[in-house]
């Protein structure tokens, strides 16, 4: 039987380019256009994505975590059908949903025993926005300390713990008192601390912008710092959360136990929206403290029966396909093989990760020439050479990848959990051939960095 959605998909098939041309952000358009990763995709399963040809493509951006389960789950598929085939009444507003109680019991099942409360909203930023808010009407401080380099949302609020400029520039003024300090640096953090007028410290456990990993006793001692400061210590885990390190949550590495967990992507199933907070009660308590501020905080499709239903198949799935354990094999597997390719090349110079969340690092080779083709590049725009890394890994070996941030020669992997042997085998191969290309200074560097060179030359003129 036809339907009007399954003849839109028929009968504009193709157009996705020319659409948002015309109508969304034509300078993400320019952007595909340039790198040549404007493919059109029209099936999606598990870690692969399917192109006009039937072409497979190994997804190692994972919509930025969202996809942890891989792309149409079938558990999480059955789950949302099962809700649609119910007719149950949702977000009634003045009732308490039935799901949104069973999927804060899973959670909290998993977080730290402090931490029996969840606020549900819609995002990673919504997330941060209320951890904004609960902080600092629990402990009636305004300040909030977060780390250079760091990323938390790009909503006001989130904007405001921020520490990339790129994504801040012409937006401000953002929120007052507001502070950054440098990531794994302790005495900078006792320094922002000491006055004891900081209401929260929000600090991803791996950074996600570079993958940059905290030094052993960085968290355990940061957790300290705040609690002999009486500062809340709130882990945005929206990225690394839900199985991704290898642990649930990556503060497990260090068995830290904060005050508050942020989560999001991941828990989505990779289909419906969703947020939330973890929090100690104390926390709660004091921010709905009175029956006239019951809804002093929320958010109107916070805790949709849709999205609840896609969190508890989520966590089904993970444990279901022992998807934490899966994490960290093939991860480990991951980055000791891309270890082994550094001695052999000097463009590469490090490998860190934990699970499957991993960082490969460039940097300036010994040799002559290609240190001069490496420095043309960074003239150019700082960062670029990194695309003469992902660009071929996706053109010659259909892995989508990404560059970890602005201004920095890392590639990120980021592949959904349900990764395989074969999966790990695939990105292992093909670095080492993409690699291999860029030590022959007229090969990849001079093909490549010839047309990035020139976008980006033009990119400054009409900046």
């Amino acid at each position: 039987m036809s339907s009007y959605i399954a003849d839109l998909l028929k009968n504009r098939d193709g157009q996705n380019f020319d659409l948002h041309d015309e109508h969304l952000n034509p300078q993400m358009v320019r952007v595909l256009k340039t790198i040549g990763y404007d493919r059109v995709y029209t099936k999606a399963k598990g870690p692969y994505l399917y192109d006009h040809q039937g072409q497979e493509y190994l997804d190692l951006l994972s919509g930025f975590g969202v996809f942890a389960l891989g792309r149409n789950h079938p558990s999480v598929v059955q789950a949302l059908q099962d809700v649609l085939a119910a007719d149950l009444p949702d977000m009634v507003q003045m009732d308490v949903s039935l799901l949104s109680g069973l999927l804060a019991e899973e959670l909290l099942k998993r977080c730290p025993d402090k931490l029996t409360r969840m606020f549900f909203c819609n995002s990673g930023a919504e997330a941060n926005e209320a951890a904004i808010k609960f902080a600092r009407y629990t402990t009636r401080r305004e300040k909030i300390v977060y780390c250079e380099h760091g990323f938390h949302g790009l909503t006001l609020g989130a904007l405001s713990l921020n520490g990339e400029n790129v994504f801040r520039e012409g937006f401000g003024p953002l929120l007052p008192a507001c502070d950054a300090v440098p990531f794994d640096d302790l005495p900078a953090l006792e320094n922002a601390l000491r006055n004891k007028d900081v209401a929260a410290f929000i600090i991803e456990p791996i950074q996600g912008k570079g993958v940059n990993i905290p030094s052993d006793n960085y968290l355990p001692e940061a957790a300290r710092l705040c609690a002999q400061y009486g500062t809340l210590f709130v882990a945005d885990e929206v990225q690394t959360g839900m199985a991704r390190t290898g642990k649930f949550w990556a503060v497990e590495h260090w068995g830290v136990e904060p005050d508050m967990i942020l989560m999001a992507k991941a828990l989505s199933g990779g289909f419906i929206p969703v947020g939330a907070v973890a929090m100690t009660p104390k926390i709660m308590d004091a921010v709905f403290n009175r029956m006239d501020r019951a809804v002093v905080h929320g958010s109107t499709f916070s805790k949709n029966n849709m999205a609840m239903a896609a969190g508890l198949a989520t966590l089904k799935v993970i444990d279901d396909e022992k998807l934490v354990e899966n994490a960290a094999k093939i991860g480990g597997e991951i980055i000791a093989g891309l270890e082994a390719l550094i001695p052999r090349y000097d463009f590469l110079k490090t490998v860190r990760g934990k699970g499957l969340m991993i960082a490969v690092e460039f940097g300036t080779p010994s040799s002559f020439l290609r240190k001069a083709a490496f420095a043309s590049l960074e003239a150019a725009n700082k960062g670029l050479f990194s695309q003469t890394i992902t660009i071929p890994l996706f053109k010659n070996h259909r892995i989508l990848s990404q560059v970890a941030g602005h201004g920095m020669n890392v590639v990120k992997l980021l592949p959904p959990l349900v990764v395989t042997a074969k999966d790990r085998d695939w990105i292992i191969n093909a670095m080492d051939q993409v690699v291999a290309d860029t030590q022959e200074v007229g090969g990849a560097i001079k093909d490549l960095g010839r047309n990035l060179i020139s976008h980006a030359m033009k990119s400054k003129a009409g900046a």
